[in-house]
């Protein structure tokens, strides 16, 4: 089977590669792609939110199978003009995918499913958004209702910071603070079958210790051996499956990645937010530790015969995922900066690395080069999570570009929260 991925970052690498590894898959094709993915796919030029540019690029493949990453795409319905061309695309329909693209639907879809998930209120005015958080109070968590690549999102105990937060956006969710640990659950789903794949652990802020503005993820881990043994199963039977439920009944069945943000709340696991498509960087040592091939499972939720595809299996050990950042990020990037000692580090044993924001360029143009926040991701597999970290961090110390920043505290604390 030919398949074809729709994206350029780290996320549509990592399904890229697994892909070029499952026996099922004859050949892997990528739009636009970067220089990572040419490794192991044929790179395309496609706008991905052109549907129709990425439906004639499937046809003139003859493409099994179209695999749309990106959040921006999925939202502006690019699976339903794949679909359309009775191609089978993995990713939700526009108006599923609005459970990411809007955070006031997502509140509502839970609300209607019993889904346990934060107090919240939608804000349009200062006042409003002063009110709710009067109602709250601090910590104040206040979230773009729109798409924010990762980064809409304040959590913060100034006022004066959450309310200017709330005055540079259109349309705000205000809700009330969750503590506890925060897990990454995905799982994919044809709108009535659900397959759970097994918990993650990314790190949102810049610096170490959680210090910093949000970003779209500097690192991840995998398996979480602190989180609760009936996790996967609590989250399936109270969040997973009410939700795809709901959605089949409002008539927008979601078929693809649903993505559960959880807390491991005092009170419970709550839900800080759904995304519609595999996150990034959890995909990353996900699909390291993926022991069954990618391609059915994908295959079976787009053409919903998911339920005829065995769940998911696991390698033994563990996978520890370490973005590398460019100069600026998150506020800004800095691109054109020639990165060496990729190599040296995919030499390392269980150590291979993610293109993010790569191209070629530099005076002779074929260097590769920093093209944009989020440059590479280490990723190394190990027996357990201190040996995978190990191995990472040497990877990431053989890598250097001018301004190159990451955290030194992924999977530091990994035994206990």
């Amino acid at each position: 089977m030919k398949t074809l991925v729709i994206g350029t970052g780290g996320r549509e690498h990592a399904l890229a590669r697994a892909l070029s590894l499952d026996p099922a898959v004859s050949e892997v094709h990528a739009a636009p792609g970067n220089p990572g993915i040419a490794a192991v796919a044929t790179l395309h030029h496609v706008d991905p939110l052109d549907g129709s540019a990425v439906a004639d690029l499937a046809e003139r493949l003859g493409v099994g199978l179209v695999v749309v990453g990106p959040e921006a795409p999925l939202v502006a319905g690019v699976a339903d003009v794949v679909a359309a061309r009775g191609i089978p695309v993995f990713g939700p329909s526009g108006e599923a995918a609005q459970l990411e693209g809007s955070k006031t639907f997502a509140k509502d879809v839970m609300a209607a499913a019993g889904v346990p998930t934060a107090r919240a209120h939608t804000c349009t005015t200062p006042e409003e958004a002063a009110a709710a958080l009067d109602e709250f109070g601090p910590t104040y968590v206040v979230k773009d209702d729109g798409l924010a690549a990762g980064k809409g999102v304040v959590v913060t105990d100034d006022r004066a910071e959450a309310l200017a937060h709330a005055a540079a956006c259109e349309r705000v969710v205000i809700e009330e603070f969750l503590d506890g640990p925060e897990v990454s659950l995905f799982a994919i789903t044809d709108g009535t079958t659900v397959h759970p794949l097994q918990p993650a652990q990314d790190f949102k802020r810049i610096f170490d210790g959680d210090a910093g503005p949000n970003t779209g993820g500097m690192g991840a881990y995998t398996p979480l051996p602190w989180a609760p043994a009936d996790l996967v199963d609590e989250v399936l039977r109270d969040v997973l499956q009410p939700t795809v439920d709901e959605m089949a009944r409002r008539g927008t069945p979601f078929a693809g990645l649903l993505y559960a943000g959880l807390a491991l709340t005092s009170r419970g696991t709550r839900v800080i937010e759904f995304n519609a498509r595999f996150g990034d960087p959890e995909t990353q040592p996900l699909m390291a530790l993926l022991d069954s091939p990618l391609s059915p499972l994908l295959l079976g939720a787009a053409t919903g015969r998911l339920a005829d595809v065995e769940p998911p299996r696991w390698k033994s050990g563990a996978a520890v995922a370490v973005v590398v950042a460019s100069a600026g990020y998150p506020e800004s990037s800095s691109k054109g900066d020639v990165i060496s000692g990729v190599e040296a580090a995919e030499a390392l044993p269980g150590v291979h690395v993610i293109h993010a924001g790569t191209a070629l360029g530099g005076p002779a143009g074929d260097d590769l080069v920093t093209a944009g926040g989020r440059v590479l991701a280490v990723i190394a597999t190990g027996e357990d999570i201190a040996g995978a970290r190990a191995s990472a961090y040497d990877g990431v110390n053989a890598i250097a570009f001018e301004g190159a920043q990451h955290r030194s505290d992924i999977a530091l604390h990994s035994s206990t929260v």
